[in-house]
Parts: C-alpha cells; structure tokens; sequence
C-alpha cells in the first residue's frame, strides 16, 4: 500500500513533543469552527497521536470516531492512550480510504494535507466517504506567515547554508498552505457553503531547550532536515536559533503565536 504524506514519522512520542502538544491546542479552535454532535460517525482523517479524536470525545458523548494515519508508530501510540470504546484507530492512506462511499456524517482533517502531495485526490477522498450533507472541514499550518517558532529554525537554517535555503523554500511551498489555496481546493472538490478562517494559537517554550529539543528527535521537517548535517553544522544551526530564541533576554520562557488556515463545506445533497 503507498502512503500519500511527505512527512518524516518515527515515534508517538517524539510527535508528541515536536507537535502534538500544539495540535490538541489547535484542534479546540478547529472544532469550534466545523462542530461536532452526538450520534454522528466521524473520521478523523490524518489522526497522529489522536489529538483531535480526544477533543471530540470531551465535547460529545455518543459520536463514533474513526482515526486513520499512514504511521503505523502513531496509529499504535494512539490505541495505547485514547482509550474510548467510541473511538476505533487504523493504518491507511488519505488518497485510498479504506471506507466505502458515505459513511460518515461529519469528515476532518487537522494538520495533514499539507504533507499529501496529491491534495486534490485527498480531497476527493474525503468527499467520497461523506455522506451527502455532510460537513467536510480541514486545517493547515500557514507556514510561511503564521508558524513563529518554526520560522525562527529554518530561516537560521536558511542564513546558514544552501541546503537550509533549499529546505526552507520546500517547507513553506507544501500545497494548500498559502493564502486562499484551501478554500479553492473545497471548490474544486465539488464542496458547497465554502467557508475559510484563520485560527491562532500561542506556542508556549519553557526554555532553549525546550524549544530545540524536538529537533534532536526524528518526527517532522525539522529533525529531517537537522539529521542531514554534520555535528559542526548542526552545532552552528542551534547556536545561531539559540540567539534568535534568547532574542536580548535570558533564557526561560517564550510565547510564539502560531496560525493556520481553516476551511469547511458542504457535500451536495
């Protein structure tokens, strides 16, 4: 089976700490903008760790939840800790559901699609298994104008070296991750009562080292690319971040604002 995401996956918990912790903050924006209700069946498409399958099952008592990831560390990590008999997680492809046509009442998607190459076939899949009526919602980073912390390592990076430059560029030109490109992927899918937002969160450091310690992990773009270079290199890219993180004050706890585009709609009925 081809698993359609460019991203690097190696442990639930080195995802939980380079990302997870800020996708739960993100997902109780995410579900306020799309909604969940008791009774439906939802896929949680791209689940991770079970971030935003945790926060539907707070906000309802009945819904049913299928989470699917390509990752079968984080698939295996989020049987192990969501631990809700309404919840049921599985390994599979977001461009191949393995769920037939309609099956679910309410289909969304958090910090995915942006990793899919072939967006257009993914949402085409998430159409597919909505029933007619059904809300579609998803979100993404805004990479290149809203992820603070993230832009603080790969413009270092970038300053730095030639393949930090070439990283930086593939980073922030992932599809539907400028503005307006999520909305347009909703249209063309076929979607109707498109509706696009921005949603913000603080990403809170207690520390440098809290801050650079999931990039010694192996979970994302920016261990990905940190393992490319040599101990000198790696070495002046977390000295030149550190200066950024400490920014003319000592070291302790920083507050970067994080931003992501959001959209919803509607299968025609």
């Amino acid at each position: 089976m081809t698993l359609s995401s460019t991203f690097v996956a190696s442990s639930g918990d080195g995802y939980e700490l380079q990302m997870g912790r800020w996708s739960r903050r993100l997902a109780e924006l995410f579900l306020d903008f799309c909604e969940c209700r008791d009774g439906e069946s939802i896929l949680d498409a791209g689940c991770g760790t079970g971030a935003l399958t945790t926060a539907i099952m707070k906000r309802t008592k009945t819904a049913r939840i299928s989470g699917i990831d390509f990752s079968d560390v984080y698939v295996d990590h989020a049987k192990r800790t969501v631990l809700d008999a309404r919840a049921e997680f599985r390994v599979g492809d977001i461009c191949a559901l393995p769920y037939n046509n309609g099956s679910f009442d309410r289909v969304l998607s958090l910090l995915v699609l942006h990793f899919v190459p072939d967006s257009c076939k993914a949402v085409a899949e998430l159409r597919r298994v909505a029933r007619p009526g059904a809300t579609i919602g998803a979100t993404v980073w805004d990479a290149r104008g809203g992820l603070v912390s993230n832009r603080i390592f790969f413009d270092a990076a970038a300053a730095l070296y030639p393949s930090g430059n070439e990283r930086r560029a593939r980073n922030y030109t992932r599809p539907v991750s400028r503005p307006g490109e999520l909305a347009q992927a909703w249209r063309t899918g076929g979607l109707i009562n498109v509706q696009d937002t921005m949603l913000t969160i603080r990403m809170d450091f207690a520390s440098f080292d809290d801050y650079w310690a999931p990039y010694e992990g192996k979970d994302g773009p920016g261990p990905e690319y940190l393992a490319t270079l040599d101990t000198g290199q790696r070495q002046r890219l977390r000295e030149v971040v550190r200066a950024s993180y400490l920014d003319g004050d000592p070291d302790g706890p920083r507050s970067y604002a994080a931003t992501a585009w959001a959209v919803k709609g509607t299968v025609p009925t």
